[in-house]
């Protein structure tokens, strides 16, 4: 799930600069090309300790992915055994997962409204790269305090995102050597990265958003951070990796309710 096009002023730094931000994913390629991406290279660094956590964490079978794109991390959990919607703002994502998994359901979603789902009804709320898109701390905070709002009593939100390192280093499914400027972004900044594992070489706009900045931002939306994971590869995997043995691209932070 992706933010839509939409100026905004940065939370952080100089107050009075207005940035442009646009849903790069409200595309029709991009949805070909992502629709097509499975768990190559680094990403299979971002999911694979999820079954592991998930266990560990969640109890009941209700679950939501949120920002499904074309339903790679909802199809994840239906393979775990969850009972899982996906829902996104992007209608050529939500198509493409449709005709994927046309068993499956996906709902196409306007913004934050979530009135179509029950409070207080789902054991899991899954965000895979999601707000990576999303800007201001604003609508960060919105999003998660009406996520909480879904989980049951101990339900867990999964926030799965990108590191801020992820946007000035190589990686075996992602290049940021085109982007120097990356190195001078702080937090609420736009960064660019280009996917090398699709077909779409056109790059990606993220919003860099630090550890330090997360753990505000879960306070402030009524989340409690119950554990945070830097998955990191190792030697013996079947991939040609570039830093990540020594970096980790992702952060996983485990939620619940205050």
């Amino acid at each position: 799930m992706n933010a839509t096009r939409t100026s905004f002023k940065k939370p952080f730094g100089n107050s009075d600069q207005i940035m442009e931000f646009k849903n790069v994913y409200e595309d029709a390629r991009r949805a070909e090309a992502y629709a097509k991406l499975e768990f190559p290279g680094t990403y299979y660094l971002a999911y694979r300790d999820l079954p592991e956590i998930i266990s560990k964490h969640v109890k009941g079978r209700k679950a939501i992915d949120f920002g499904c794109g074309t339903g790679r991390s909802t199809r994840f959990m239906q393979k775990l055994g969850f009972d899982t919607i996906g829902v996104d703002i992007a209608e050529d994502m939500i198509k493409k997962a449709r005709q994927i998994d046309p068993k499956g359901e996906y709902l196409l979603i306007k913004d934050v409204a979530f009135s179509q789902f029950e409070k207080g009804a789902y054991d899991l709320i899954l965000s895979a790269f999601t707000f990576d898109n999303i800007p201001t701390e604003e609508k960060k905070i919105r999003l998660f305090e009406k996520l909480g709002g879904l989980l049951k009593g101990e339900g867990c939100i999964v926030n799965l995102v990108s590191s801020p390192e992820i946007y000035v280093n190589e990686w075996a499914s992602f290049s940021t050597k085109d982007f120097p400027e990356n190195k001078d972004a702080k937090c609420g900044d736009k960064v660019k990265i280009i996917v090398t594992a699709i077909d779409d070489k056109r790059p990606v706009e993220d919003v860099v958003w630090p550890d330090e900045d997360y753990r505000e931002t879960y306070k402030k939306a009524g989340l409690k951070l119950i554990e945070t994971y830097k998955p990191l590869a190792r030697e013996d995997e079947p991939f040609e990796w570039v830093n990540e043995t020594k970096i980790s691209p992702w952060v996983i932070y485990v939620l619940r309710k205050s």
